[in-house]
């Protein structure tokens, strides 16, 4: 029972000490206006910060955009392979039929066989 007091304090502790410290604004990169800074260097740094901003989303959206296209070529090449077997097998099931048709032709054209018997 003892331990449950102690992490009872241990958590009040903690409420306490995130209740009185004071919030800090992080930065949070993107775009800044710039025309509110009054002094020529903070619009100056502010206007850098924008343009790193905008390479690192421009380089991003590039490795992205290569990354969807390298796929849908690879994609490509594979639909290409299983179109080539596709046409084989067409063409391998047209030369079969085109046989058939051949070897039935052929035996209507035979005469007909005469009868040992006779």
């Amino acid at each position: 029972m003892p331990f449950r007091n102690a992490s009872a304090c241990v958590v009040m502790l903690l409420l306490a000490t995130l209740a009185i410290a004071p919030l800090r604004a992080q930065d949070v990169p993107g775009i800044e206006i710039c025309t509110v800074e009054k002094t020529m260097e903070r619009r100056t740094s502010c206007l850098q910060s924008n343009v790193d901003f905008l390479q690192k989303t421009i380089t991003k959206l590039n490795l992205d955009h290569q990354q969807k296209l390298d796929a849908a070529n690879r994609q490509i090449d594979a639909l290409k392979t299983s179109l080539a077997g596709l046409q084989k097998t067409l063409l391998d099931l047209q030369a079969a039929q085109t046989k058939i048709a051949e070897d039935l032709k052929k035996k209507q054209d035979a005469p007909p066989a005469k009868d040992a018997s006779k």
